[in-house]
């Protein structure tokens, strides 16, 4: 029997599956734990500025209405219907009654509920201090004095001191530009903290989670909302009150005068001066500014030397934006210089307007209640900050704050993503120097706090 052998056995060969290529983790991945653990101590740190720098706006935008409370004897005509007397008339009234100062410049209302205010510079006042004389403008009589800053009220004054420097000087100046100069920073990271979290309804984005659990989880909803509701507000008072801060503002400057926006200003140069002839009046002067077409207030400014201009100018708040300016001869009343709102570059316009809308005044009493709005908001949002800190101490006695993201989380970064990082730190430094400043004294004690706590955790037995 003949048997035919098969082919021989071929051995089994065992594949094993390719081993998966570990793959990074995305850019926002990995900038999480860093924006997270700034945000949070950024805001434990930074909020007690914001919230004064609140409080102290919210009393701000209201100083107009405060001032007519406090000094309207002054400030408010008594017999607003009554025909008003020629202007030099007024100003002689005012010059009567204050022989002892030296006439600066007088603003020319056309709102017939205001005075006359003539402002004279006097020996023995503060720096930029001017005593200004109301006049009624029906009977040329004068209703009284007060202390002026750039035609402010006492008042406003102290607000508006209190606001940007807490009455402190320079210290203070410095501590009101940290504040705003990290808001911007907390606004953006807290936004992106908000958006990046997974939520089964995007309707979670924008309304506070009413079903979610009493504790931190509903609390942080408030505060994010709350805050994501509030961020083109919060961004835009920050960056236009940063655009007349100290250093901040000399960055801004900087960049306005690289891109050709600064604002036009008249040379108001000196005129020969004519022997013998007589110099235009006050009155004068503002019917010559109202044919070369300024209108509304006016804010006249009255040489103080042979030759020297009359320069008169729109100072009206509000909408349309008038802020023509005219040089005038003291002589002849012609217009020797103009400069007009159209003239202004597309940068000044803005920051006109968006300094004007940072002080209440662009659109009346609807802006100075949006600013009222974006304060309150803001004290809310701070207050919730606080009590979630506040739930996430531990609750043994003697523990210190936790932050919700553990050290090191710079050195846990890609090449890539430390350099995202460092650059958008330094451009962000360079354009707010406080800011950059006090990132580095953070970063600084942050990693000293770490080796500390490294140390003591080594030196246990």
């Amino acid at each position: 029997m003949t048997t035919t052998a098969g082919p021989p056995d071929t051995p089994t060969t065992t594949t094993e599956p390719p081993t998966p290529t570990p793959t990074s983790p995305g850019l926002w991945a990995q900038l999480r734990p860093l924006v997270l653990r700034l945000h949070f101590y950024a805001g434990v740190l930074v909020a007690p500025f914001l919230l004064v720098v609140s409080l102290t706006g919210l009393a701000y935008v209201f100083s107009p209405q405060l001032s007519d409370l406090l000094y309207g004897e002054r400030l408010l005509a008594p017999d607003p219907g009554a025909p008003a007397r020629p202007l030099d008339e007024q100003v002689a009234a005012a010059v009567a009654a204050l022989p002892q100062g030296s006439l600066s410049s007088v603003t020319v209302a056309t709102d017939p509920t205001r005075s006359t205010a003539v402002a004279f510079d006097v020996d023995g006042l503060a720096e930029d201090i001017q005593r200004t004389v109301y006049v009624d403008p029906a009977s040329s009589r004068v209703l009284g004095t007060l202390d002026t800053w750039l035609g402010y009220s006492p008042l406003q004054t102290t607000l508006d001191g209190l606001h940007r420097h807490l009455l402190l000087g320079e210290p203070g100046r410095l501590y009101s530009e940290t504040a705003a100069s990290w808001l911007p920073v907390l606004v953006i990271g807290g936004l992106a903290l908000w958006i990046g979290r997974r939520r089964s309804r995007r309707r979670d984005l924008v309304v506070p989670p009413a079903t979610a659990r009493p504790g931190r989880a509903r609390i942080r909803g408030w505060h994010a909302v709350t805050a994501l509701w509030l961020t083109v507000g919060l961004a835009f008072i920050s960056v236009t009150g940063l655009t007349w801060s100290t250093y901040a503002g000399e960055r801004f400057q900087a960049v306005v005068t690289a891109f050709d926006g600064s604002r036009p200003q008249l040379a108001a140069e000196p005129v020969p001066v004519v022997a013998g002839a007589a110099p235009i009046t006050v009155g004068e002067a503002v019917e010559r500014a109202r044919a070369a077409g300024l209108a509304d207030r006016l804010a006249v400014t009255v040489p103080t030397e042979p030759g020297g201009v009359y320069t008169v100018a729109e100072d009206a708040d509000g909408i349309p934006v008038q802020r023509d300016e005219v040089a005038l001869d003291p002589y002849t009343g012609a217009v020797v210089e103009t400069v007009r709102w159209d003239d202004f570059p597309v940068l000044a316009k803005l920051t006109t307007i968006g300094i004007s809308a940072h002080m209440g005044l662009l659109f009346g009493l609807p802006n100075q209640l949006l600013l009222a709005a974006l304060a309150a908001g803001l004290l809310c949002v701070l207050f919730w900050g606080y009590r979630m800190a506040w739930l996430r101490r531990p609750t043994r006695a003697g523990a210190r704050l936790v932050a919700p993201a553990p050290r090191g989380t710079i050195r846990a970064l890609s090449q890539p993503a430390a350099f995202v990082v460092v650059l958008a730190a330094v451009a962000a430094g360079w354009l707010m120097p406080l800011f950059g400043l006090s990132l580095l004294a953070f970063v600084l004690v942050d990693a000293a706090l770490g080796a500390l706590a490294h140390r003591r955790l080594r030196a246990r037995p």
